[in-house]
């Protein structure tokens, strides 16, 4: 699994704290925001074409307040993505939705609080079974 992080100008600061953290947890980690861009839809398009490219990738957008970036995200076929706030939503998405994407707020949520959103949505697993109707629902949406 790869993790592939984005941020836009208001998310820089919280998304190299998150990549620092994640990179210290040995996880294989590609920016794709190395280079500075103003605008959340270019970077989250940009994470979930790489998150698209391999079934086992998982993606991190980080904005100003994660709205944003979920609507573009959740806008791209068969994307099941989740704005998060808090550790238990961030692994219980990844675990009965199957979301391979998520974005946090980097005005609402603290350094250590993203990196254990950060630890609790990379460490989940899909369960499957009876929630795989909903995903199913989810991917013939768009």
């Amino acid at each position: 699994m790869k993790v592939i992080l984005g941020a836009d100008r208001d998310g820089k600061q919280l998304k190299e704290i998150v990549k620092a953290h994640l990179l210290d947890e040995n996880y294989d980690v590609i920016d794709v925001s190395e280079e500075l861009t103003a605008d959340f839809v270019d970077t989250t398009l940009a994470v979930a074409k790489k998150v698209n490219e391999e079934e086992r990738h998982l993606g991190i957008v980080i904005d100003g307040y994660g709205a944003g970036s979920f609507m573009v995200a959740t806008k791209i076929k068969g994307m099941v993505a989740a704005e998060v706030s808090d550790e238990r939503s961030a692994y219980m998405t990844r675990e009965h939705n199957n979301s391979r994407m998520i974005t946090i707020g980097a005005n609402i949520v603290g350094p250590e609080l993203a990196k254990n959103i950060a630890t609790e949505f990379l460490s989940a697993d899909y369960d499957g079974g009876r929630h795989q109707v909903r995903v199913d629902m989810l991917n013939k949406m768009c």
